[in-house]
């Protein structure tokens, strides 16, 4: 949560510049053309936090809450405005990677590090219409760093508490017609016991991670452009939970590897002297889970699972006329899972899930300025699952700026759905009668800068409907309806609505040179609204209804910057039936970094300074005090 400071932006006015996001209309637009919600945190954003996990960056910007069990590396769930974790669309590069082998087709942040990022965009609200399913919560997207001179890079290194030490860096170049850059990662750490200390665990979990991200853009021709991305994750993770066969949640021996891959290739046509725009893409993301028990004698693995995702697309951009720009286009993907359990196939005779989907789209919106200064957006997508047949999505918003951009007033409505995950559709609980999550979700909100733009505030009034929310339904003492003859203990069906209002606030203040205050506040009221359920009326489960932050920063005359964070959350339930509280708490981290050099500079922060004990999930650890200090070079 932070902003360009002069001794790493080169100026304050720096900060002022038109800011583009490509998010809200999947091509490059102006910030404050935009009527949906957004939050874009620049690289200097991410230098200045600190922080290597995306998740605890999101953390701090409206709307966002995060959960996770236990240190780094552990299950990490990303909630915005409410909407459950799964409702999130997650990009890296524009490539979609949802997990298809979750559960949910959910998406754990536990392995997503900041790395060779350049942007981070956080679109609120249901965003079906451009993003298609998941997208009902909003959409992250991660951006990776591109090259802007002939020869540049960039090394840093860092270490710290419970054993963590990270290495990075990148290289690339641009020159006639050619860019290119690659970046590389990792990081390892002994962690934390991930059943609370406070309960009883003792025993550290360690975590390590690597990455390797590409880009390479070739002018082919005056008109046609040749686009390659690629992005790798390899991890190792020791977790705790609960114990094979007993069990009993506690210290475990088990520990799990995850992969992931991410393959973006594109062309890109423009024709009409530049006012059309073409890209044909391929996008394949894969995904490989291994989960190991050393202790298990029955078997060695108590969980295998892969998935992959295959999209083909063209989308076009049109300059209609000055003013008024149209983007349009078509998708096909595909999506395929296999899991097992070789512990519960043995012993219980579990059979392993496997199944595939598609989904063919259209989409199109149109965006114009029938009066200066507002711009009015609108847009329709079909989609055509190989399950459940058609469905229809649309948005519309507005943006209007006013007194010379000082005030911009926002507007937006939108519709989301989620398709039925491949697990919810295939597994031995599955059904293949499932209709898809849908939802409705609005906001409307101002802009206003004061004095010279030293003081900016946003607040922003925000509501959703979620109809036919999957759950499952247990056949514990059932024997009548579906859960006639079911011999698996349960299935999955359509049972659930939910109902999110609320409110963001957030404001930034420049009193004098070198300066900078800012804070963000959200009231976010998530219920169960399932009709006849036993939880009808209840908070939703790990979502706080409150969360603040507040961030001030001080660059000294002798360069040297320093920041203080304060995050809060307040109370939430780690149960549907709210009968297990999950504590409100306050965390509180120092920050430091001076420039040893035009191009190197020495860094440090302790997280949680005043040594806070919290939960984010039940009965799962999470750091205490912690101190890391690190080396960024330039060049």
């Amino acid at each position: 949560m932070t902003a360009p400071a002069p001794d790493e932006a080169g100026s304050q006015a720096a900060s002022a510049l038109p800011q583009v996001v490509v998010t809200a209309d999947r091509s490059p637009v102006l910030l404050d053309k935009v009527g949906q919600s957004v939050t874009l945190l620049t690289k200097t954003d991410l230098i200045n936090d600190q922080e290597l996990d995306v998740a605890d960056i999101l953390a701090r910007t409206p709307g966002v809450t995060v959960a996770r069990n236990g240190g780094p590396g552990e299950l990490t769930s990303v909630y915005i405005r409410g909407a459950e974790s799964a409702q999130t669309v997650v990009l890296i590069d524009g490539v979609k990677v949802n997990d298809p082998t979750d559960p949910s087709t959910g998406y754990d942040f536990s392995t997503l590090l900041t790395g060779d990022a350049s942007r981070i965009e956080v679109l609120r609200g249901p965003q079906s219409t451009l993003y298609g399913s998941e997208a009902i919560g909003g959409v992250v997207n991660v951006v990776t760093a591109a090259a802007q001179t002939p020869l540049e890079g960039e090394a840093q290194i860092e270490g710290g508490s419970f054993g963590t030490g990270l290495a990075k860096g990148a290289v690339g170049g641009k020159e006639q017609g050619f860019d290119w850059r690659v970046g590389a990662y990792y990081e390892a750490s002994d962690g934390i016991p991930a059943f609370d200390q406070a309960l009883g665990g003792h025993v550290n979990r360690g975590f390590d991670t690597a990455g390797v991200s590409g880009r390479f853009d070739d002018d082919l021709t005056s008109y046609l452009t040749l686009d390659q991305r690629i992005y790798y994750t390899a991890s190792r993770n020791e977790f705790d939970g609960y114990d094979t066969p007993s069990g009993a949640f506690g210290d475990d021996a088990e520990f799990g590897r995850t992969q992931e891959l991410v393959d973006y290739t594109g062309l890109n046509l423009s024709l009409l002297g530049g006012r059309l725009t073409n890209r044909f893409s391929v996008e394949y993301s894969a995904v490989g889970h291994q989960d190991e028990d050393p202790g298990e004698s029955i078997a060695k693995y108590t969980f295998l699972a892969s998935g992959r995702t295959v999209t083909w697309e063209y989308e076009g951009a049109y300059a209609i006329a000055p003013g008024y720009n149209a983007v349009f286009g078509a998708q096909t993907e595909r999506s395929t899972l296999a899991t097992s359990s070789p512990y519960d196939q043995i012993l219980y005779g579990t059979p392993p899930a496997s199944g595939a989907a598609d989904i063919s789209s259209l989409y199109g919106q149109i965006s114009g300025e029938p009066l200066a200064g507002l711009t009015l957006t609108g847009g329709v997508r079909y989609d055509d699952h190989s399950t459940f047949g058609g469905h229809v999505d649309g948005q519309a918003s507005l943006a209007w700026r006013l007194n010379n951009g000082d005030t911009i007033l926002r507007a937006s409505f939108g519709q989301g759905f989620k398709a039925p995950s491949l697990y919810q559709l295939y597994s031995e609980y599955g059904n293949s009668n499932l209709r898809p999550e849908t939802a409705s979700g609005w906001d409307a909100g101002v802009e206003q800068h004061l004095f010279g733009g030293r003081v900016s505030i946003q607040a922003t009034y925000f509501g959703r409907v979620t109809h036919d929310l999957i759950d499952f339904v247990s056949c514990y003492g059932v024997t009548s309806g579906p859960c006639l003859g079911n011999t698996v203990g349960g299935y999955y069906d359509n049972v659930d609505r939910t109902e999110a209002e609320g409110v963001e606030v957030a404001a930034v203040w420049r009193p004098a040179a070198g300066v900078e205050v800012l804070a963000n506040y959200t009231y976010d009221d998530d219920v169960d609204r399932s009709p006849g359920a036993p939880t009808y009326g209840l908070q939703l489960n790990r979502r706080p209804r409150n969360a603040a932050n507040l961030d001030a920063s001080y660059v000294w005359p002798v360069r040297l910057r320093t920041e203080i964070a304060v995050r809060y959350a307040g109370q939430s339930y780690d149960d549907d039936a709210d009968t297990i509280p999950l504590k409100g708490y306050t965390l509180v981290d120092l920050r430091a970094s001076y420039p040893l050099r035009p191009n190197l500079s020495l860094y440090g922060r302790v997280e949680n300074a005043t040594n806070t004990h919290y939960e984010t999930t039940y009965e799962y650890g999470t750091p205490g005090r912690a101190g890391y200090a690190g080396l960024r070079l330039t060049f």
